[in-house]
């Protein structure tokens, strides 16, 4: 037998474990999939915004996989210095894939990113997914940001595009989704009337995909403005032969706003706007009694290589929400090493080198492989990589002695997992509550409410 450890429950962690199963030629294969969380599908359950069903229902396919008789989920399991290290790991287990992912945001790196109402997107989308780690009232009252008329979001890839699509999204079309029932009062409260989403290049560089753009403009009651000076700096946009397809389909979208078919245009009934601006890199967040008042940017323009460079020229714009979306890096584990600059474990092909040469025993996949990038997708083909290196070890790994059971020795060292039938708990007890909001499932923001609903009972593995 092979026992398996795959630390991350996302769709790297999924897919790790079903590519083990399906490849593997080593007779009762048993792989455990480990998470933090009691809460099984990573970032499918807590990064994909509300609104975005079809997104979501990956869930489905991630279930499927986690119910194979030959894997076994096990949540509510910290690893690293204040649970399970890497050492203690290869004691339970022949073999341990991280599957970490990249959980540190980026920063500006300018004055003022500290002011109240400067947040990471990171912050936000936790909060409005429920995660156990947010404050369920962390966006809602006086001082976050939603109190005041303007938000300001840096960055134009997709998690740019989410967050401001929820600030402009009307509450009654979030009703029925599953966000919080906290996130979505304040949302109803909101004060907010202008979104600006603001990017330091062109529209024919951004890095969002274009179904997710064009939703922008297809809010009822909001108006899309794009500024005619920011187009005319890109060259790309006169002419976008040169650029991939998905970025000329961008520009196709862009164009036809600047042009007019701007979303919800006219009359009455428009009661927020967003407006998309480029060529402008922010240098400083201005603040007024503590708290954020204005970005002040400088303009910048093409440089001729793919990049840009400043122009020496400023602008302002009002904001008492900014919150930073300009990309992830990975974290480190301890115990496990780790590329600072890179953000990665290093590795080949998935094996974890240590001082240069493998690692017995020990992998990754995922972001804290490869670095924040490709879409869900591409943790298929990166998973396949780490569990052939796997396979190809196995001979050697399944002759060391592990622990006959493996909850067993997590429970002696003080532990309480959370199997699938707690899981499954969970889930009955959100139904319970939108039922009782009178909403569909509702999720539970907080780790107490999350264990409770868990039951004590529900530790087994099956």
């Amino acid at each position: 037998m092979l026992r398996v450890a795959v630390v991350g429950s996302g769709p790297s962690g999924v897919y790790t474990a079903q590519s083990l199963v399906q490849q593997s030629v080593v007779p009762g294969i048993q792989v455990d999939v480990l998470d933090r969380l009691p809460c099984p599908y990573g970032l499918v359950r807590y990064g994909v915004a509300p609104d975005h069903e079809k997104i979501k229902s990956l869930q489905q396919n991630l279930r499927a996989v986690l119910e194979d008789e030959r894997i076994a989920f096990v949540g509510d399991v910290e690893i690293g210095e204040r649970g399970l290290t890497p050492a203690r790991l290869l004691e339970l287990y022949h073999a341990v894939v991280y599957c970490v992912g990249a959980a540190r945001d980026r920063r500006l790196g300018v004055p003022g990113e500290d002011l109240a109402g400067s947040y990471s997107a990171t912050d936000f989308v936790s909060w409005y997914s429920a995660h156990p780690d947010a404050s369920a009232n962390g966006f809602a009252g006086s001082g976050t940001g939603l109190d005041g008329r303007s938000a300001v979001v840096i960055g134009v890839g997709n998690v740019a595009v989410d967050v401001t699509r929820i600030l402009a999204r009307g509450v009654d079309e979030l009703r029925p989704t599953d966000v919080p029932e906290g996130a979505l009062k304040a949302l109803e409260a909101s004060r907010v009337r202008e979104v600006h989403m603001v990017g330091r290049r062109g529209p024919g560089q951004a890095k969002f995909t274009t179904k997710e753009l064009r939703e922008l403009g297809s809010l009822p009651g909001v108006r899309v403005g794009v500024e005619a000076a920011d187009l005319a700096l890109d060259p790309s946009f006169a002419d976008p032969t040169g650029l991939p397809a998905v970025n000329r389909r961008n520009l196709e979208v862009v164009r036809g706003w600047a042009a007019g078919d701007a979303g919800d245009a006219g009359g009455d009934d428009v009661a927020r706007g967003i407006r998309l601006r480029f060529f402008l890199r922010p240098v400083e967040l201005l603040g007024e009694n503590g708290r954020v008042a204005a970005v002040r940017f400088e303009r910048t323009e093409p440089d001729g290589s793919g990049g840009v460079r400043g122009t020496g020229r400023y602008e302002e714009i009002e904001a008492q929400l900014v919150l930073r979306a300009v990309g992830y890096k990975g974290v480190p584990l301890p115990g496990l090493p780790f590329d600072e600059g890179r953000g990665t474990v290093p590795n080949e092909a998935g094996r974890v080198l240590r001082d240069g040469a493998p690692s017995p025993g020990e992998y990754v996949a995922g972001w804290i492989k490869r670095g924040p990038t490709g879409v869900i997708g591409t943790n298929r083909p990166c998973a396949k990589e780490t569990v052939t290196s796997l396979l190809a070890d196995a001979a050697e790994l399944a002759g060391r002695e592990v622990a006959g059971d493996p909850l067993a020795a997590m429970r002696e060292l003080g532990h309480e997992p959370v199997a699938w039938r707690g899981w499954l708990s969970i889930e009955e007890a959100e139904s319970a509550l939108g039922h009782a909001l009178g909403r569909g499932r509702v999720k539970i923001p907080d780790w107490a409410g999350l264990r409770a609903a868990a039951r004590e009972d529900a530790t087994g593995r099956d």
